[in-house]
């Protein structure tokens, strides 16, 4: 980066005074939300008004990726800012496993170790009071949020009289995006004092597939109105949904969506919406390939979660700022998920922390709306295991404009022209093998250099 753009990105990333307060971040983490599950990403069939009026007020990212195609390890690179690789976190905990397969999968660690330094101890230390509700599934309770530098840790899945064992009296509903919703409105009004971070990680819109009573009806009667169904698409060995039609994934999709609107309108009347960062995110792609098709549908993007597939690695990103700087706008640039730990230390006005977002480039310039040029950027998936959604193990490469899927269990490889072929239907390894070549020369070396381990 020139010096001089060096200096406004700094700028940009601070506080306008040493006395300014930092503001307020609230992360939104929503479970399987598929890139094409919002109306502002060209959804025709499920309705989220408020998330839409979100992007209208925010910057939505068109090329927003996670680091995994599944949950723990993607949920492990937000809080650390460190590759899955890196923390030994490579499947969702605690794995499918590999008996009766092909290859022997490695063994990873089914917990975030407590060493690990989470953007929550970093905020905290900059002042910040800390909050988290919702999934977590980072190991169990002597790794929770609690341990990991949350002050606040609201588990639905105990009593609601905070802390004592057992289930909640409000659990009837397994995902619980009410309660999570209320919890966290509740901890905004405890702290509105002083900054916070409050991590909102829904359980919604995860399988099992529950129909929410006030938008079933409505969807269903949208869902008949729909000419017949085209034939799932075949994938390797699964077979994708070939369109969004499902009813009860459309009500849970809108439930989120009230979620927000809800969080939105208590910032409003707390008068906090003017000192609030907001980020909207998701885990990874929406479930939509299976040995039968799985729920959701993530077209124009091929296949879904478990798959190195664009459908299971680009995902929904939306962040309204302060003021509604930078509202409506769009970007194309790269962002993965372990630069949000870098990013909100730089929304915060803390200090960059290297040693510990290894992985992490901070984007708050764009948020701020400086228009920056960086140096071409790689992004790397390492996913050695099996998964139910019939994927198998491999790795990946974005470089540029260009895509490399490396699949372990059948051999081979693919190459895709992003730019031009976003559905990722037309395989370029053979008519361009110097880029094959130079595509898995960078990621054998990136796999080296990280440790990565290999299925054998």
């Amino acid at each position: 980066m020139r010096p001089l753009l060096l200096l406004l990105a700094t700028c940009l990333s601070l506080p306008a005074s040493g006395a300014e307060r930092p503001p307020n971040i609230l992360f939104l983490l929503v479970d399987d939300l598929g890139w094409a599950d919002l109306g502002c990403n060209g959804s025709a069939f499920y309705e989220t008004p408020h998330v839409d009026r979100l992007a209208r007020e925010g910057i939505r990212f068109t090329d927003a990726y996670t680091s995994a195609s599944i949950c723990s390890p993607t949920r492990g690179s937000i809080l650390t800012g460190r590759h899955p690789v890196r923390i030994d976190i490579t499947d969702f905990i605690p794995g499918a496993g590999d008996k009766g397969r092909t290859l022997r999968t490695p063994e990873d660690t089914h917990h975030l170790k407590l060493e690990e330094v989470t953007i929550a101890e970093a905020l905290k230390e900059g002042g910040y009071a800390t909050f988290y509700t919702g999934k977590w599934h980072l190991g169990g309770p002597e790794f929770g949020p609690d341990r990991q530098g949350f002050d606040v840790y609201y588990d639905p899945h105990r009593d609601s009289s905070r802390g004592s064992p057992g289930k909640s009296r409000t659990m009837g509903r397994r995902h619980a995006t009410p309660e999570l919703t209320r919890e966290t409105m509740k901890f905004i009004l405890d702290h509105k004092e002083k900054p916070w971070f409050a991590y909102l990680a829904y359980y919604d819109v995860h399988t099992p597939i529950i129909a929410e009573p006030e938008f079933i009806e409505h969807y269903e009667a949208k869902a008949a109105r729909l000419p017949p169904s085209p034939a799932p698409v075949k994938e390797h060995d699964g077979l994708t949904r070939p369109r969004q039609d499902n009813p009860a994934l459309a009500s849970m999709v809108q439930t989120v969506d009230r979620s927000v609107g809800k969080l939105v309108e208590h910032l409003d009347a707390l008068g906090l919406a003017d000192d609030t960062v907001i980020i909207f995110y998701s885990d990874n792609g929406g479930l939509s390939t299976k040995a039968q098709p799985g729920p959701g549908c993530n077209r124009p993007l091929r296949a879904g979660k478990g798959w190195l597939y664009e459908g299971g690695i680009r995902v929904p990103l939306i962040v309204r700022m302060p003021g509604k700087k930078t509202a409506g706008r769009e970007t194309p640039h790269l962002v993965t998920s372990p630069d949000m730990f870098p990013t909100i230390l730089a929304l915060a006005g803390l200090d960059p922390r290297p040693g510990d977002h290894v992985d992490g480039a901070d984007f708050s310039p764009i948020l701020h709306g400086a228009m920056i040029k960086r140096a071409p950027r790689s992004l790397y998936w390492h996913y050695p295991h099996y998964h139910g959604s019939t994927w198998t193990p491999g790795a990946a490469i974005r470089d540029g404009h260009w895509k490399l899927i490396e699949f372990y269990d059948f051999g081979g490889h693919e190459l895709y022209d992003l730019r031009n072929d976003l559905g990722e239907q037309r395989d370029l390894a053979k008519e361009n093998p110097d880029v094959a070549r130079e595509l898995l020369a960078k990621l054998h070396a990136w796999q080296k250099d990280i440790g990565a381990r290999m299925p054998k």
